[in-house]
Order: structure tokens, then sequence, then C-alpha cells
């Protein structure tokens, strides 16, 4: 799986960008709030990526910053939404806004976003409403790190897709004196399976 390229932006047309990786062209479709803040062509740029593979075809998409790779992925978990949407919903509100939508349960806010109606925007609300407070993220290069082992582990038990709640309590309960962050989670994992 590719998690992350960096190169030379070649081309830019929304939605579509080429980034030149040691003289391979990756083709990636990104969401507007990507294209915002892209350099100049023939400037160096890192990207987090999501890889899709379908039956007929490979997808490569391009974000500038987690957050949005994250929100990308988790919006695609709603029954109903595929790659085509999340991408609108990029494309139309920024991380936090979406979150803040999500949270405030804003329904009428939501349906402003191309392709997305009245029962699809419900079903955000209901199924990401947990999520919605870890949504946001920050650029490449930020030095957004826990402050400790059991925050670290907290988080990654969040992206394994245990709720935030569910996933503090796990992280508490498991940690002990001295340990770090993957010993916090596999005690935690083994604890989850008794």
């Amino acid at each position: 799986m590719i998690g992350r390229l960096r190169g030379i932006l070649a081309f830019k047309s929304p939605p579509w960008l080429v980034i030149d990786v040691g003289g391979v062209g990756y083709e990636l479709e990104a969401p507007m709030s990507t294209f915002y803040d892209l350099p100049d062509l023939g400037r160096e740029v890192t990207l987090f990526t999501h890889y899709a593979q379908k039956e007929d075809s490979v997808s490569l998409y391009g974000f500038l910053r987690e957050g949005e790779r994250r929100l990308f992925r988790d919006v695609q978990r709603v029954s109903g939404i595929g790659s085509k949407i999340a991408l609108a919903v990029l494309s139309g509100v920024s991380v936090e806004e979406f979150a803040r939508l999500v949270q405030a349960g804003d329904v009428t806010a939501l349906t402003r976003i191309p392709g997305i109606g009245k029962k699809t925007a419900e079903r955000m609300v209901v199924e990401l409403r947990d999520r919605a407070a870890d949504l946001g993220g920050a650029p490449i290069g930020s030095t957004q790190l826990p402050a400790d082992p059991q925050s670290e582990a907290t988080i990654a038990l969040q992206q394994l897709g245990y709720k935030p709640a569910e996933a503090a309590r796990m992280a508490r309960d498991a940690t002990a004196a001295g340990d770090d962050a993957a010993t916090i989670i596999r005690k935690a994992l083994q604890s989850a399976l008794r």
C-alpha cells in the first residue's frame, strides 16, 4: 500500500494531479482543500495517500494533511457513501467545520455539500458523531505527538475502530508504570478478547 508520496508536482487540474517521484508519475485524485494549498508546478510536495482497489479499477487519492485523509476514510465508512462524496465533503468544508457540523447534528448545513441529501446527512451524524472530535489533523511536518504512551495507545485503539471513550478506558486500564505504547496496546487488546 502507498501511504505517502514526496516528489515534484508535475501536473494539476482539479481533481487530478501528478507527482513525479524519481521519474515515475503518480496520478492522484485530490479534494479542493488540498488543491488550494498546493505549491506551483515544478516544486516539491509531500502528500498523504489513500490507495483504493476495486474489482475494475485502482485509485490513488492525495491529501496535504493527515486529518483530511482520516476524514476521507471515516466518511466512506458511512453506509451508502463512496469516494466521490468523501471528496465532495473535503472540497466543501474544512475538516474542523465538518466535525463541528456533525457534533452539532446540523443536517441542514451538511445537505449543502454537493451529493449529500437529508438521509445521507442524518446517517453521517449518527455514524460519525462519536468520532467527530478526533477528525482534525495537522499538516505534514508538524509535531503533533501524543504527550505520553497512554495517549498514543488511545489514538492507536481508535484507529483500530474502538470508540474514543472505549479506547481511552481500555488504554487507562491496561497502563502500568513504565509501559510504552506498544505494550499498552497489546495488553488492552488481550484484555478485550477475554
